[in-house]
Formats: structure tokens, C-alpha cells, sequence
């Protein structure tokens, strides 16, 4: 059975070359990123921290200092507790459906303006805190930011970067999130050790960077050619600007590729219903199946809750936080090697590889716990040591594919009559597991112990393989030729093509 998609890309690609305008406009957008990262490290980061959750979460910390009885693997199971991690999400879910209007009515860069005032307004006012309930209304703002910038985001990555190169500019999105997970990591360490308790209100704060600079830099950010020619008929100002961010003045074969486009785009009404048709149906699988499969690789036990975690197994506060650091440096380093190779070897080696690694990994874990972290006591030095270095050859397997590839992939698949929609509910769905993740991990933590790690190691054999079988090639394809992939593809053809000859009689 074939079950990869051969077709000859070299005729698919249009001239141009990679500008620096197109650099400098990607690496500015890419700050949505940043800030999505360093809210997933902070927030791991703060909730370790003894003097917050004296603060805030009081049953956490007298259970984490005064409970000789309870489980290790129990401390920091509190609903209150995850809410604060996982509010952000179901924000974000919400926010991205409203995103998704005005992506497609505005352009990308409103969505990303709106993404970075609301990231920043979620900052300060969890920075000044003085209850859970505007620490969690914080977290909502944050979530609404969110919600806005990784809508529009991977899109405007997307439409901007030539074919050939795609796949390494829009892995800076996953990048600029192992960026901003770094920071908040490195801040998380330092404000740790201030006298007084308060350096938990910097880590928040500090938030209002990234965000500020998204936020002016999104006022200059040129919109892409392909929402330019979506909500005007002046098809000279895109002409111009494709013309710009190509490098050269021949530019019309994308351009008409472009308008045939939007044109189809301009016919639909309702893109929700739209991408419910039976020949938008791979995509439509795709937008649940991979950010559903991107969560359950376990990802998210270890980047929300890495210091929480490095303290069950013994490590002290100081050195939890510094664990984090070095993983979010690990994870930084993978993803940026990810972004050199995705253009030449493929979407589909890159999961297939990183799915064995991280499988491998999960397995060890859940055996060094097994054997030797009961219920109560720690684990001696060299065995942390070990679950540690275990820990990080599993990040490597996540940042060179799930991490960087879950947002890539379905930036890249949708037509553009459904892409608004699409990517909306990618991210919609991405928040929802991300949120149910979130939300059960530490329980999970204290009920499965360490046969949670065996248990997403499954989920990782499982997603191998429907990648395996069902993920067709999309390395080098222009974004808006990629309906020649499904059609090509063993067995989304049996579903597209008959439609697709359908609508060509019509057409005729």
C-alpha cells in the first residue's frame, strides 16, 4: 500500500527568492510566539514557587511542606491550582473563533494588533494581583491574546515565506516559543531568590515586554498578498506587494494562482459550513487530529509543570527552576535544527523520528519511576540526574517535530475560501486539549504516578502511525496548489476526487 503522495513539485514553484523584507515582517510577527512561550513557562514556573502559592494556593503549600503522609506524586494536586494554568486556554479557545472573523475581514495584522494589547493588559494586571480572582481574570486576557495571535500568526507566517522555505519560517513561530519559555524560565530563576516573596509579581509582569513590542511592531507589519487580493479588488497593491516580498517583478503566476483564489474564497459565506463539504474533508480531519495528537504526546505535563515536577521527584526549588532553563534551552536549540531540515527532509521523517524518540523516552521515565520513586522520599542524586537527561532527549524528539510541525502543518493545507476557518478551529482545538491537559495533569499525576508517562507513550504510537498512513508530503508545495496533494494521496483521493470531478463539470 502507498501511502505516501508522489508528484512532481518542481513545476509547482513560482520565482522569487527569500528577501529581507520578508525576514524582518516574519521575525516580528513571529513575537506572538514569544509571548505564547513565555506565559507556558512562567505560569510552570511561579506555581513552584513557595512564596505564590503561600499567596494565592495556601492548601498547596501546607500540603507541599506540612504533609509528612501524603504521595509525592500528590502535593500539587489542586483544581484552584490547574484553573490558574488552564483558564488561559479556554480563553484562548473562545478568542480564536472571534479571530477567525476578523483575520478574514480585516487581514492578519488586526488579529495580531488585538493578540498583543490584550497579552498586555493580561500582564499588568496579573503583575498587580492581589487575589485569585484577578490573577485568573489576568490569565483570561492572556488567553485572549493568545487566542488572536496564534490565529493569525502561523497564517501570516505562512502566506508570507516562499514554498521552498515555508516550513523553516514558519517553524519560527514554535521557535519563538522555545524563546519566550527560555526567558520566563531564566526570569523564573532569578526572581525566585528575592527576599521578601515578591518576585513572583516580576515573572507576571514581565510578560508586558514581548507583548509590547507585538503590539507596536504589528502597527508596521505589512499585510500578505494573499489578504490583500481576499478583502479588495485592487489587485496592483498586491501585485506590488507580492512584487516586494518575492524579490522580483515576475510575479504573475502566483498572482493569477492568487485571484483564482480569492475569488473561490469571495463566493463563500459561511466558511464554518463551507469546511464541512466533503472534498475540504482531510483537511478538516487534520485540523482535530493533529493538535489533539500535538497535546497527548505529554508535552504539556512537562512545559506547564516542569519545576512542579523536578520537585516531586527531589530536586530542591532552586535547582527545579534551573531544570526548567536547561530543558526550554534544549527544547530552543531542537527546534532551531528542526527549522534547518523540515524543508529538505519532509513533514513526515521529521514525526515519524521524533515520534520514536519520544516514545523511547516515555518508556524510561515511567520504568526509573517506577523502580525507584515510591510514595514517599525523593530520588538520590544520580537517578534524578538520569530522569533529567531521559527528560531531555524526550524534549529533543517533541521540538525537532510535534512541537514546531503541529502549528506548520495546518497553516499550510487550507484553501483559501476555508483558511480563516480552518486555522480557527486548529487553534480552537489546540486550546481545548491543551485546557483538558492542563486541567487533569496533576491529577493524572497522582493517580497514575508514573504510568502517565506509559500512557502518552501510547497516544505517541498511536499518532505515529496515523501520520504514517494518512499525512501526505507537503514539503515545497505553494500554498495554494496544495489541493493536489489530497488528490494524490491513497486514501483522501477515494473522498476528494469525486467531488472534485464533480465541480469541474460544472465548471465546463
Amino acid at each position: 500500500m502507498a501511502v505516501g503522495v508522489a508528484v512532481e513539485r518542481g513545476s509547482w514553484e513560482y520565482n522569487g527568492r527569500m528577501t529581507s523584507f520578508v525576514v524582518l515582517s516574519c521575525m516580528m510577527a513571529a513575537m506572538g510566539g514569544v509571548i505564547f512561550g513565555y506565559d507556558n513557562g512562567i505560569s510552570g514556573g511561579v506555581t513552584s514557587m513557595e512564596s505564590f502559592l503561600k499567596k494565592f494556593f495556601p492548601e498547596v503549600y501546607t500540603k507541599m511542606k506540612e504533609d509528612t503522609k501524603i504521595s509525592n506524586y500528590c502535593k500539587f494536586d489542586s483544581q484552584l491550582l490547574t484553573s490558574f494554568t488552564s483558564s488561559l486556554y479556554i480563553a484562548g479557545l473562545i478568542a480564536s473563533f472571534f479571530a477567525s472573523s476578523v483575520t478574514k475581514a480585516y487581514g492578519r495584522k488586526p488579529s495580531i494588533l488585538i493578540g498583543g494589547a490584550a497579552f498586555l493588559a493580561g500582564a499588568a494586571l496579573g503583575g498587580a494581583a492581589l487575589n485569585v480572582s484577578m490573577l485568573i481574570f489576568g490569565r483570561v486576557l492572556l488567553g485572549t491574546g493568545v487566542g488572536f495571535a496564534n490565529q493569525s500568526v502561523p497564517l501570516y507566517l505562512s502566506e508570507m515565506a516562499p514554498a521552498r522555505y515555508r516550513g523553516a519560517i514558519n517553524n519560527g513561530f514554535q521557535f519563538s516559543v522555545g524563546i519566550g519559555s527560555l526567558i520566563a524560565n531564566l526570569i523564573n530563576y532569578g526572581t525566585e531568590k528575592i527576599e521578601g516573596g515578591w518576585g513572583w509579581r516580576i515573572s507576571l509582569g514581565m510578560a508586558a515586554l514581548p507583548a509590547s513590542i507585538l503590539t507596536l511592531g504589528a502597527i508596521f507589519l505589512p499585510e500578505t498578498p494573499n489578504s490583500l487580493i481576499e478583502r479588495s479588488n485592487h489587485h496592483q497593491k498586491a501585485k506590488s506587494m507580492l512584487q516586494k516580498v518575492r524579490g522580483t517583478e515576475d510575479v504573475q503566476e502566483e498572482l493569477e494562482d492568487l485571484i483564482k483564489a480569492s475569488d473561490i474564497s469571495k463566493t463563500t459565506t459561511n466558511q464554518f459550513r463551507k469546511i464541512c463539504m466533503r472534498k475540504y474533508r482531510p483537511q478538516l480531519v487534520m485540523a482535530f487530529a493533529i493538535p489533539f495528537f500535538q497535546q497527548v504526546t505529554g508535552i504539556n505535563v512537562i512545559a506547564f509543570y516542569a519545576p512542579v515536577f523536578f520537585r516531586t521527584i527531589g530536586l530542591g526549588e532552586s535547582a527545579s527552576l534551573m531544570s526548567a532553563v536547561v530543558t526550554g534551552l534544549l527544547g530552543m536549540a531542537s527546534t532551531f535544527v528542526s527549522m534547518l531540515i523540515v524543508d529538505k527532509l519532509g513533514r513526515r521523517k521529521l514525526l515519524m523520528v521524533g515520534g520514536a524518540i519520544m516514545l523511547i523516552s516515555q518508556v524510561m521515565v515511567g520504568g526509573l519511576l517506577a523502580a525507584k520513586l515510591g510514595d514517599h522520599g525523593g530520588l538520590s542524586k544520580w537517578y534524578a540526574v538520569t530522569v533529567l537527561i531521559v527528560i531531555c532527549t524526550y524534549i529533543i524528539g517533541y521540538a525537532v517535530s510535534w512541537g514546531p510541525l503541529g502549528w506548520l502543518i495546518p497553516s499550510e493545507i487550507f484553501p483559501l475560501e476555508i483558511r480563516s476557518a480552518g486555522q480557527s478551529i486548529n487553534v480552537a482545538m489546540n486550546f481545548l486539549f491543551t485546557f483538558i491537559v492542563a486541567q487533569t495533569s496533576l491529577v493524572m499525576l497522582c493517580h497514575f504516578k508514573y504510568g502517565i508517562f506509559f500512557f502518552y507513550g501510547g497516544w505517541v504510537v498511536l499518532m505515529t502511525v496515523f501520520i504514517y498512513l494518512f499525512l501526505p508530503e507537503t514539503k515545497g508545495i505553494p500554498i495554494e496548489q496544495m489541493d493536489k496533494v489530497w488528490r494524490g494521496h491513497w486514501f483522501w483521493k477515494r473522498i476528494v476526487e469525486v467531488e472534485y470531478e464533480v465541480c469541474k463539470m460544472e465548471e465546463e
